[in-house]
């Protein structure tokens, strides 16, 4: 097991190595010119080649790229050009209400989702399973930005039951959560479902029956264990779509996390705020695909062998 993981853990920095050139040359491929931007429409072709040089834009590509890896390291990611802020700061406080959000959005994603994938397969071809797999393919096929608009406009504006926009409080998660969390439990649930149903098909379980145990300890003990592999698998590889679809939901609700920051970014071709923002989601996503992969190690020790 040390060695699985310590191999795992050499292979990240390679990983991110990689994770940061691409999101840096995707950045430059990005069309405008920021140092016109900052320099002001009316400014003259000198004024935008000084700023080009005080930004380091005038440097070789490469050379712009180790600089931007050495700072990345020292978690120095510039400076904003829109606010003039150290973009650290501008993350630090946009990602910690993102994570939040997204945390809320995967509980409630998991905690509905594993646990009515189980009712399915245990009620296959029966009334409980068909009203599951209808929300589920409901869940996977509703767009995001409809369903808050149609949410904010029943809980908020007719009933006035929840906050329209922005965050603060407990009630200010409800709609976001639900809505970034919909997709995930969708695909949860059917991934429940039919790891569920192989599982529960296999010779142990046929034996663990047959030795008397109550269907709550085949579920629970036997089944459970061997079904969560691919549940865990998808949790892990549905963060990366849920960390995604946060530009849609916080736009939509105002919320004040990385997901607006990264719009307001790409519309004042922001761009320090850009590789920022896109750095720390995909290293987000490596480090949650990490950790998913180790604990599916631990469920099942052929993973390591293999």
């Amino acid at each position: 097991m040390r060695n699985y993981f310590l191999r795992k853990l050499m292979m990240l920095p390679l990983i991110l190595l990689g994770v940061s050139f691409i999101v840096f040359m995707s950045v430059r491929a990005l069309p405008g010119d920021p140092a016109r931007l900052m320099a002001g429409p009316e400014a003259t072709q000198d004024a935008v080649d000084d700023m080009r040089v005080r930004l380091g834009l005038d440097r070789p590509l490469m050379v712009q790229y180790a600089a931007f890896l050495k700072g990345a390291a020292t978690g120095d990611f510039g400076t904003s050009i829109r606010s003039q802020r150290p973009v650290s700061q501008e993350l630090s406080r946009r990602y910690k209400a993102t994570m939040e959000l997204a945390t809320v959005a995967y509980f409630f994603a998991t905690i509905i989702g594993v646990p009515a994938g189980m009712i399915a397969a245990i009620c296959k071809g029966r009334a409980p399973d068909h009203v599951v797999m209808v929300f589920a393919i409901l869940g996977a096929s509703v767009a995001n930005f409809w369903l808050a608009l149609v949410m904010m406009d029943y809980f908020s504006v007719q009933k006035g039951w929840l906050p329209l926009l922005g965050s603060g409080s407990a009630a200010h998660f409800v709609m976001p959560a639900i809505v970034l969390g919909l997709l995930p439990m969708a695909l949860i649930a059917r991934m429940t479902r039919s790891s569920m149903i192989e599982t529960l098909d296999q010779d142990y379980i046929r034996t663990a029956r047959a030795k008397g145990l109550g269907a709550f300890q085949v579920y629970q003990r036997h089944a459970l264990r061997n079904a969560l592999i691919p549940i865990v698998t998808i949790i892990g590889l549905n963060f990366g779509a849920v960390i995604g679809s946060t530009v849609v939901t916080e736009t939509v609700f105002n919320w004040p996390g990385i997901g607006r920051l990264l719009v307001d970014a790409v519309r004042y071709r922001d761009y320090p705020i850009i590789q920022g923002v896109t750095l720390l989601a995909v290293v987000s996503v490596v480090l949650v695909n990490f950790f998913a992969e180790f604990l599916i190690s631990v469920l099942d020790p052929r993973v390591r062998f293999n």
